[in-house]
């Protein structure tokens, strides 16, 4: 009779758990580790007085790739999660206008209003939504659900039939690429912001991730009731249930290696060395080791170095995506004036990116902010609102970390109090600090520190078109057989649609391998 095949999984957050639940089900005895106190990695939760953050992701989009994972799993999504249409998908408020633009949840409605701005961008949209939803499209298809290890995603006779549209979106920029189409600024920046969503800005993205806007002015935003983190304790019941073991308060310290690689390397992955909750090292021995930890941590830290295939001189070499500052803020009294996602635009943000980029703190800032206590009851007391503002930064731990009431390091809480000001006499809401009664905030530090994130990013390595598709880190150790790697550090990317997807190309790319 055969030895049950086991796999260490190092990691709980969305990426960790999924690639848990996906090998435990395909029939492996999974144990997974988790350094925090709590599942979830990014995607948090934070409790206080009745209030309840989401201390990460908040953007629920790529609907199709969790209805996928799900299916997968032997559900779906309609059966694991309560979703809401947001309309609007968001608000956006512009420097220097008054009034601001909703993105709404239907596509003709969004033609219209850019129309409105500036007559003939309606028609000009509806030309830039199609190529974006067939980019979208072909990329889902061929390139996202690949570890490129092969040459087989580009003999596809529709990835050969588009290579003269393709060529020319990856070598320009999303920001010339809208500008040559929209002369007005507040339409170009609706359309280059989600280069942020990619850890990157619209200067440094390659044009073919214009593909975003297929998501959000054509689908619409959706939002899970209960927020994120219900979405990770679906995920954390279904890793259960399927069998996996989970464990919080362990630290791997230490992928171990022996003799013996299958695929020509003289190294095998043997399993972890880890400290428990109770600080007790332990070893756990296995078959298969995947690392959905930050990439730099897994490599610089938990292997020696002739064992690396992405070592200090590699990061070197890497762009990071922004850091941020989190602001989490209980507030007594309506907050009408903005819906579920607002987004708050410098007029001059080219000016606002190069400051992060040169490692300055941009004055003003944009700013994103999440108020789901206007979509979710459960978010926040009755008669009070609960608001996530997010001021991307430079990815500079010595920014320093956050802390409750107001306790965090001063230039971390000087930023927070910039960006309520400018909030609040952005939407109208002029008394917005006075009435705030719960306040946390984060910090550059704290996702170094807390959540092992290189060079204290929010997001991980952004998506230049060098550290995107095949020129991102891979799945797969090329030192060490039986490590593997998932996660926003490695391919496909960033986002938690991203972090699914690589869950199950690294779980297919096991299977493959070791059949």
């Amino acid at each position: 009779m055969s030895r049950e095949r086991r796999a260490v999984v190092v990691g709980g957050g969305i990426s960790g758990l999924a690639t848990a639940a996906l090998l435990a089900r395909r029939g492996w005895s999974v144990e997974l580790l988790e350094a925090g106190e709590s599942l979830g990695g990014r995607a948090g939760t934070w409790e206080a007085d009745g209030f309840r953050f989401d201390t990460g992701p908040s953007w629920y989009l790529m609907p199709e790739v969790f209805e996928r994972f799900f299916e997968l799993m032997g559900t779906s999504v309609d059966e694991q999660l309560d979703l809401q249409q947001l309309d609007p998908g968001y608000r956006v408020f512009f420097e220097g206008h008054d009034e601001p633009l909703d993105i709404a949840a239907d596509v003709r409605t969004n033609i219209e209003r850019f129309e409105e701005i500036e007559p003939g961008a309606g028609q000009v949209l509806e030309r830039y939504l199609d190529s974006a939803r067939s980019t979208y499209e072909l990329a889902l298809a061929r390139f996202l659900y690949t570890s490129f290890d092969s040459l087989r995603p580009f003999m596809d006779r529709r990835v050969l039939g588009s290579a003269h549209r393709l060529g020319p979106l990856l070598l320009q920029s999303l920001e010339r690429f809208t500008a040559r189409r929209f002369r007005d600024p507040r339409l170009r920046q609706v359309l280059g912001y989600p280069a942020v969503f990619l850890g990157s800005s619209p200067d440094r993205t390659p044009a073919l991730y214009h593909l975003m806007s297929a998501m959000d002015l054509t689908g619409g935003v959706l939002y899970p009731q209960g927020g994120f983190g219900e979405l990770m304790a679906v995920l954390e019941r279904l890793a259960r249930a399927a069998g996996a073991r989970l464990h919080t308060g362990a630290e791997v310290t230490e992928i171990r290696t022996g003799a013996g690689g299958r695929r020509g390397t003289s190294t095998q992955a043997t399993g972890v060395r880890f400290r428990d909750a109770e600080g007790l090292e332990r070893v756990l021995e296995a078959d298969v080791v995947v690392s959905t930890a930050d990439l730099h941590r897994t490599e610089t830290t938990m292997l020696p170095r002739h064992l690396q295939t992405y070592p200090e001189s590699w990061w070197a070499r890497r762009t990071s995506g922004p850091g941020a500052v989190l602001v989490m803020l209980g507030v007594d009294g309506p907050l009408e004036r903005m819906p579920h996602h607002s987004l708050f635009f410098t007029r001059d943000w080219r000016r606002n990116f190069a400051a992060i980029a040169d490692g300055r703190v941009p004055e003003p800032a944009s700013v994103y902010v999440c108020r789901p206590s206007a979509t979710d009851p459960s978010a926040a007391p009755s008669g009070q609102e609960n608001l996530f503002v997010l001021v991307p930064m430079p990815a500079d731990p010595q920014l320093g970390r956050g802390g409750v009431d107001g306790g965090g390091d001063p230039r971390i809480e000087a930023i927070a109090d910039a960006a309520i000001d400018q909030v609040a006499r952005w939407s109208g809401h002029g008394d917005l600090a006075q009435r705030i009664v719960v306040r946390r905030t984060v910090g550059p530090a704290d996702f170094s520190e807390d959540l092992g994130a290189w060079r204290g990013s929010m997001l991980g390595p952004a998506h230049t078109l060098g550290q995107s598709a095949m020129f991102r880190a891979g799945n797969r150790s090329r030192k060490v057989d039986g490590l593997y790697y998932a996660g926003s550090s490695t391919i496909p990317g960033i986002g938690l649609p991203m972090c699914l997807i690589s869950a199950e190309i690294v779980a297919d790319r096991i299977a493959r391998e070791l059949s």
